[in-house]
């Protein structure tokens, strides 16, 4: 069967061995290896997390790999993903010994092409191209590795099954192999996956349920900026961002993603507001950037947002239509962040208002001002999470002004003056500036 009448995917049908068990009925649920034993006795890893090496990579795990650890790296064609492995592979060799890279769509040739570019040979990283599964565990239990990187895990197969590599058995029953040999020895596993054309990785959804840790590599190609974020994580939070840059010698670590992502902004422009949002404990100010303009005169003005939530965009601008009486119901709207950076939460609704009010009103925006809170449905500003983190971090950047919300919000410092407001006519009038009329 092609196609499944159920589900409408394609090439889903799966040919699977029924166990045979003996008569004995006892038989078919033989006693477990090891008896169950109280949680409190279990003894606590000694070591429970270990440095990759890099520090973006590291926060985006939630402080490093944990032993035993099976992490799933996703990501467009030619975004990062293996020279990010690579170079975390040649860093962990370094920290705790031998690291072994296992590809399967590269010759040696070619990998070792590729670490000469970035600066990734060492003699503690092992290389091995091979894509039969069997023969990867046989290379483990000899090398015995610290660290595994398997690219990708689409190319493994097993020749006692007779599909093809990257099917649905193949690629479950290769990630279920791999997934045991980690647990057993307690060296983690990193595996690249591919991606299909909706961004999801490729392959049967059991394999982000098999894993311990699932990561996305985001970036514009167009753009040297990678973003690594976590969609799941059993050992830490998947609200970290970790930021790189892509180089000719591979990527680089962003330490102040702030200060990059403001670098070009003109402050004098109306229509650009800088916004105090929060990566998990991370605090990173953004641009968000608007543009209003007459929508024709027959159909529907358009709503666009990249980088931003389209849902929250077009709450705010109702509430901006029906509260602060601006007339946007005939305007076009475009917000952008630059950057690739995609911000979710709520606290950038403040940001969002004073950039659309900036644009539309032709007034800049006050200098050295940035701003977070949630926009409510009476045009009120409510409190966010974490303000202290976001007026300490405009502090640093040099900011001396931070409009934020009156509830929740702490006082400034002699470095920053933070001006509390209720609802947005008070955040207009606090953070536009003088018509230049």
């Amino acid at each position: 069967m092609g196609r499944c009448r159920d589900c409408g995917a394609w090439n889903a049908l799966v040919e699977q061995k029924a166990p045979t068990y003996p008569s004995s009925a006892g038989a078919r649920f033989p006693a477990p290896a090891a008896p169950p034993v109280s949680i409190v006795d279990v003894a606590a890893a000694s070591d429970p997390r270990q440095a990759s090496g890099i520090g973006e990579f590291d926060r985006v795990l939630g402080g490093g790999l944990v032993p035993g650890s099976l992490v799933l790296i996703g990501g467009e064609p030619g975004i990062g993903k293996s020279t990010l492995v690579l170079q975390c592979a040649r860093a962990f060799a370094e920290l705790h010994g031998a690291a072994l890279y296992v590809s399967g769509e590269e010759s040696l040739q070619q990998m070792r092409m590729r670490a000469e570019r970035v600066g990734a040979l060492d003699a503690g990283l092992m290389v091995a191209a091979e894509t039969d599964i069997e023969r990867i565990l046989a290379a483990l239990e000899s090398v015995a590795p610290a660290l595994v990187v398997v690219d990708s895990i689409q190319t493994l197969y097993d020749g006692a099954l007779e599909s093809a590599p990257g099917s649905v058995s193949q690629v479950r029953h290769c990630a279920g192999l791999l997934m045991r040999c980690a647990k057993a020895s307690g060296r983690p596993i990193l595996l690249i996956g591919h991606v299909t054309k909706d961004g999801a990785i490729a392959g049967p959804r059991v394999l982000e349920h098999m894993v311990d840790t699932v990561l996305y590599l985001e970036g514009d190609r167009h753009q040297d900026y990678r973003l690594l974020r976590g969609v799941k994580n059993r050992f830490g939070s998947t609200n970290e961002l970790g930021v790189f840059q892509m180089r000719e010698d591979g990527l680089a670590e962003v330490r102040n993603p702030s200060a990059l992502f403001l670098n070009e902004r003109r402050a004098e422009a109306p229509g650009s507001a800088v916004v105090a949002t929060m990566e998990g404990t991370r605090p990173l100010l953004v641009e968000a950037q608007a543009l209003v303009s007459p929508a024709p005169p027959f159909g529907a003005p358009r709503r666009s947002s990249t980088g931003l939530d389209p849902r929250r965009l077009a709450l705010v601008l109702a509430v901006l239509e029906k509260r602060a009486r601006l007339g946007i119901s005939t305007q076009d709207v475009f917000v952008n962040v630059p950057g690739g950076v995609r911000v979710e939460e709520p606290a950038a609704d403040l940001g969002m208002a004073m950039a659309v009010a900036s644009n539309l009103k032709d007034r800049a925006v006050r200098p050295e001002t940035v701003f977070f809170g949630e926009v409510g449905l009476s045009g009120e500003i409510r409190s966010v999470n974490r303000p202290q983190d976001r007026i300490r971090e405009a502090a640093r950047l040099g900011f001396r002004r931070c409009v934020a919300p009156a509830c929740g919000t702490p006082r400034g410092s002699d470095e920053l003056e933070v001006v509390p407001v209720r609802d947005l006519a008070e955040a207009f009038a606090a953070g536009l500036a003088a018509s230049a009329s």
